[in-house]
């Protein structure tokens, strides 16, 4: 059976593959076929884990910070591998993997999982999607934040159309995550909306990467700028995925899942 005890085998694997695929698409002049396959490996290293941690727990393993770590990790190899695929930036796999790496490691210094129960508003067809869908719309924005990154330091402006299509799917996944998370908290609370200061900052990101398409489509700002609105909204997405629960106002959150 596979437990939370057996993840730093499957990281450590995972890891490992990650980097020989980054490191692969790092010295090839063209797309490598064995970046692809490692990086392909690493990632359904992850999903198995993940897939037999489900059925351990016998829930969604998707209820506390160190389970949407998980996801995280796991959705930042779908993406960095995409980007990659897409685009042929040589360097994307080895950040898509730090990124990756970074939160498999702080699951396994500070895992934050919880017993197998599930409080009743989490008892919902529309948890797992609702969380899911997130994760990956982190994820593809974490990969356009990476690009802004990259464009501010190389002075490059060819970085934004990557950027551009990346945003659009995040954007689209992130407004999904929000309609399924009103319905959900219409059925859960009786209400769709309650500026709740995870809602709230939510609201501030989704509003952030608007404003990035409405000045990516009107041209009405230059690159440097654009980037800048990029990396201050993918801050604002941080803060409001995990942020928001160190502030004071947040400790009677409806949103504070990870309680024992």
């Amino acid at each position: 059976m596979i437990t939370w005890d057996n993840f730093y085998l499957f990281a450590i694997v995972a890891v490992a593959l990650w980097i020989l695929g980054a490191g692969f698409a790092l010295f090839s002049n063209v797309k490598s076929r064995m970046a692809v396959i490692l990086s392909v490996l690493g990632t359904i290293t992850l999903g198995v884990f993940i897939a037999g941690f489900w059925i351990s727990l016998q829930r969604p393993p998707l209820r506390t910070m160190g389970e949407t770590r998980l996801w995280y990790s796991f959705f930042m190899g779908v993406s960095g591998l995409l980007t990659y695929l897409r685009w042929k930036y040589r360097w994307i796999l080895a950040f898509s993997t730090i990124v990756g790496t970074v939160f498999v490691l702080l699951n396994i210094l500070k895992p934050e999982i919880h017993d197998q129960s599930l409080m009743p508003a989490l008892q919902s067809f529309w948890f797992v999607p609702h969380v899911t869908v997130y994760m990956f719309s982190y994820s593809v924005l974490g990969c356009a934040f990476i690009l802004s990154c990259m464009g501010l330091y190389r002075h490059r402006e060819n970085y934004l159309e990557a950027a551009d299509n990346l945003v659009y799917t995040g954007v689209a996944f992130l407004t999904i995550g929000m309609l399924t998370g009103a319905i959900w908290a219409k059925a859960a609370w009786g209400h769709y909306w309650s500026w709740d200061p995870k809602e709230t900052w939510a609201a501030f990101t989704w509003t952030g990467y608007l404003l990035y398409i409405h000045l990516r489509l009107f041209r009405r700002s230059s690159p440097r700028t654009l980037y800048w609105v990029l990396i201050v909204s993918f801050l604002s997405l941080q803060m409001c995925w995990y942020g928001v629960n160190y502030l004071p106002s947040a400790q009677q959150s409806i949103h504070l899942y990870n309680r024992s």
